[in-house]
């Protein structure tokens, strides 16, 4: 990947077409003209999840947005404004009945597409939720194990899990040993762990429908109070892209939509 490459010199008063003029994101990113090869990447990310660029998506967005940038002379064909490991990523969330595959730019969440897929209808188990047409929150928090299982467990995970499991439950008491608990552990124990030996979302969250001592569908309520924790628990005041507020969130979505 290259390296970032410095935005041209503004022409007659021209300022280019920045990522806050074309998305809902914030701070730095905002402020960061929309480059070639940011597009390019966006392109090559959605073209290997979907098998081709989405019409009036994210990477045609961005596509439009650089060439008018790089027509004006205001950066470079070769330019790139965002760059390292979360430069442009593109994943996909398996739940019940559906994918969920979301876009990101510098860790910011910029466009996420929902595609039903079919779902094998098991009955008469304990558990069971999928012949009500609903994903749980429990079953949310299981995809988060996932797609963020080898995210090291931190305070705002573990304030998210705390929400859900409340939520879930429909009690405000703190269940000894249970989700919420263990993700608090896990969160504390990682601040003066070492790197390769912190608890991963995987280990608190998998199974967490069986872990949970009742469950119920994920509502936009749940999603909303779900992210406020997460994000109000994290130093830079975000949510993780595929972290637990996201996948709950997914999951309330596709219960409105009835898929």
């Amino acid at each position: 990947m290259s390296k970032e490459q410095p935005v041209r010199t503004q022409e007659h008063g021209k300022e280019p077409i920045k990522y806050g003029d074309v998305f809902p994101v914030s701070g730095e990113l905002a402020d960061k003209p929309v480059a070639p090869q940011d597009a390019a990447m966006m392109q090559a990310a959605e073209t290997t999840v979907f098998g081709q660029t989405q019409k009036g998506g994210t990477a045609a967005a961005m596509q439009a947005a650089a060439t008018i940038n790089e027509r004006a002379g205001l950066v470079g064909h070769q330019d790139q404004t965002v760059t390292g490991d979360q430069g442009v990523t593109v994943t996909a969330t398996e739940l019940p009945g559906a994918r969920v595959v979301t876009e990101t730019i510098a860790g910011e969440v910029v466009g996420q597409y929902v595609e039903a897929t079919p779902v094998l209808q098991q009955g008469g188990g304990v558990g069971d939720v999928h012949h009500h047409g609903v994903i749980t929150i429990g079953e949310a928090l299981e995809a988060t194990a996932r797609t963020a299982g080898n995210k090291a467990v931190e305070q705002s995970d573990a304030s998210a899990i705390q929400a859900a499991e409340v939520r879930a439950t429909g009690s405000n008491v703190f269940v000894p040993g249970g989700l919420a608990a263990q993700a608090q552990s896990a969160a504390t124990l990682n601040k003066s762990t070492r790197e390769e030996d912190k608890v991963k979302l995987s280990e608190v969250l998998t199974d967490a429908t069986v872990k949970l001592p009742a469950d119920k569908a994920a509502t936009r309520e749940d999603a909303e109070g779900v992210f406020s924790a997460e994000r109000r628990n994290n130093p830079n005041l975000t949510a993780h892209p595929t972290g637990v507020a996201a996948a709950v969130a997914a999951a309330a979505n596709l219960n409105e939509k009835g898929i």
